[in-house]
C-alpha cells in the first residue's frame, strides 16, 4: 500500500481490520489514524489560534462592547470536562480489556458532548432574546463565531463517537475499539483544552 495512500486517509473512517495494525513510514512506527488526527490537529490548532488573535486585537479598539456571560456558559464547561473525563474512562476500559467500562464510558461521553452542544444553543437563544445579534456589535459577532466553530468541531467530533459506539453494540471486541477510543479521547481532551482557552478569552473581554 503507498505512503501518499496512507497519509491521506481519513482517520476516522479507518476500516476496523486496520484499526490495530501499526506501519513503518519513515522513523516512525504510528497507525495511520494517529497520523491523520495529528495533523488534523495542527490544521485546527491553527485556525483557532489566528481567531483568538484577531479577537485580542479587535478588544482594542474604542467600540468593542462585550457581551454578558450567562451562567449557563459554566454549566456547559463542567459538561464537557465531564464528557472528556468519560472518554478518558472509556479509553482505560480498552487497556484494561473492560468492554463494561469501555461501554460505560463510550455512553456517557455521549449523553454530556449532547448536553454540552444543546446548553450552548441554549445560551444563544438567550442573547439573542435579550437583543445581542451578531450584526449589532463587532464582540458579538466573535462570540457566536467562536462558539460555532468550536461546537461544530465538537459535533464532528460525535461522528467518530458514533462509529466507535455502533461498533461496540455490533458485538466489536475491546481490541478492535481500542484505536477509535482512543483517537476520540485525544479528540475530546484537545476540544476541551480549546474551549477552556476560548471561555477565559471571553471572560477577559
Amino acid at each position: 500500500m503507498s505512503l501518499f495512500h496512507e497519509m491521506t486517509k481519513k482517520p476516522w473512517l479507518v476500516d476496523p481490520a486496520e484499526a490495530n495494525e501499526v506501519r513503518e513510514v519513515g522513523a516512525f512506527f504510528l497507525p495511520a489514524g494517529k497520523v491523520g488526527l495529528r495533523v488534523f490537529l495542527v490544521v485546527v490548532t491553527v485556525i483557532f489560534t489566528l481567531i483568538t488573535i484577531a479577537y485580542a486585537d479587535r478588544m482594542l479598539f474604542a467600540n468593542w462592547l462585550p457581551m454578558p456571560e450567562p451562567w449557563v456558559l459554566w454549566l456547559n464547561t463542567a459538561l464537557l470536562i465531564a464528557s472528556s473525563a468519560a472518554m478518558q474512562f472509556a479509553r482505560n476500559g480498552t487497556k484494561q480489556d473492560d468492554m463494561s467500562g469501555v461501554r460505560d464510558g463510550l455512553v456517557w461521553a455521549g449523553v454530556f458532548t449532547f448536553a454540552f452542544l444543546t446548553g450552548q444553543l441554549y445560551v444563544w437563544q438567550q442573547l439573542v432574546d435579550l437583543g445581542y445579534y451578531a450584526n449589532t456589535n463587532t464582540a458579538n459577532a466573535f462570540f457566536y463565531l467562536l462558539t460555532a466553530a468550536h461546537g461544530l468541531h465538537m459535533a464532528g467530533g460525535l461522528i467518530a463517537w458514533w462509529r466507535s459506539y455502533s461498533r461496540m453494540r455490533r458485538g466489536a471486541s475491546v481490541a478492535d475499539l481500542r484505536l477509535s477510543v482512543e483517537l476520540c479521547t485525544t479528540y475530546w481532551h484537545y476540544l476541551l483544552l480549546i474551549w477552556l482557552v476560548l471561555f477565559a478569552l471571553l471572560l477577559i473581554s
